[in-house]
């Protein structure tokens, strides 16, 4: 019987500090005989905005499941370099790095090379240069509810290389967001996110512009984080419309903080509570 999550050649499993990547790990580990088989990976790219509690959740599957995760860097030239969870950049550093060697236009919708290289590129130039692979599978964990994705590595395999092929074995195994949900509320740790069904609006990037707008106003809400503003502000110095802006077509993100931190709170703090009745809880 065929199990998507065997096994049986050289394989890079790519870890995005997420709940559903880290299922896929799991289910991996128990495919294997609770071990990583020879010529696996398991490679995780920091691209230095990531929320820090991802970067602990890493850390802990790490040590709890006694799987090795290496952990990469993007660096200007497109060199990459090995870190480890407690020397991870914290503040932007390998995206800074990227812009830069952009001309500092900046990645959108439309031109996600911040994705293409400081994850997939990365990943790529280690295996090649460290691990001295040719050909080589990489396990994503797409889950079977996100049909746009799914068909799109079903229609295309080889993304980037021909010397990869992209397996999708949440999706091949028909794993939805709530089975991987449930999967961490009955673990004795989890991701220190909220877990909505098995997603989270907090994972990867902070502030990633691939967010609706709706949700970087609330993570704003939560949390100040100047840095996509002071990117957007330092590329209008070489760029213009959609280059010096992370999302064109929607307020900037200076203009999103200008606006969660005037905004007015829609209670009066004055009000008081009104008299107790029997229409209790």
């Amino acid at each position: 019987m065929y199990d998507p999550f065997k096994i049986d050649g050289p394989t890079c499993l790519s870890f995005s500090f997420g709940r559903s990547s880290a299922f896929m790990l799991k289910r991996v580990l128990a495919a294997n005989g609770g071990r990583l088989p020879p010529e696996t990976v398991v490679l995780a790219c920091n691209t230095g905005k990531e929320n820090k509690a991802s970067l602990r959740f890493g850390a802990r599957i790490s040590q709890e499941w006694s799987v090795p995760i290496t952990l990469l860097e993007y660096r200007e030239g497109g060199q990459f370099e090995v870190v480890t969870f407690d020397t991870a950049s914290l503040n932007g550093e390998p995206f800074e790095a990227v812009i830069h060697d952009r001309g500092g236009i900046l990645p959108n919708p439309v031109s996600r090379y911040c994705s293409s290289e400081m994850k997939t590129r990365t990943m790529h130039r280690y295996i090649r240069q460290v691990l001295g692979w040719t050909e080589w599978e990489t396990m994503l964990g797409i889950r079977a509810d996100e049909p746009k994705r799914v068909a799109s590595f079903r229609f295309n395999p080889h993304p980037e290389t021909k010397d990869e092929y992209v397996r999708i074995p949440l999706a091949d195994a028909f794993v939805s967001a709530q089975e991987v949900g449930a999967f961490w509320q009955a673990q004795p740790f989890d991701l220190e996110l909220p877990n909505i069904g098995g997603k989270t609006a907090h994972g990867n990037c902070t502030r990633c512009f691939l967010k609706t707008l709706g949700t970087v106003v609330s993570l704003e809400k939560e949390e100040h984080d100047p840095w996509w503003a002071e990117q957007e502000l330092r590329a209008e110095q070489v760029a213009t419309g959609a280059g010096c802006r992370f999302r064109a077509g929607r307020p900037s993100y200076k203009q999103i903080a200008i606006f969660v931190r005037d905004q007015r709170d829609m209670f009066d703090p004055e009000e008081t509570e009104a008299p107790g009745c029997l229409c209790g809880d």
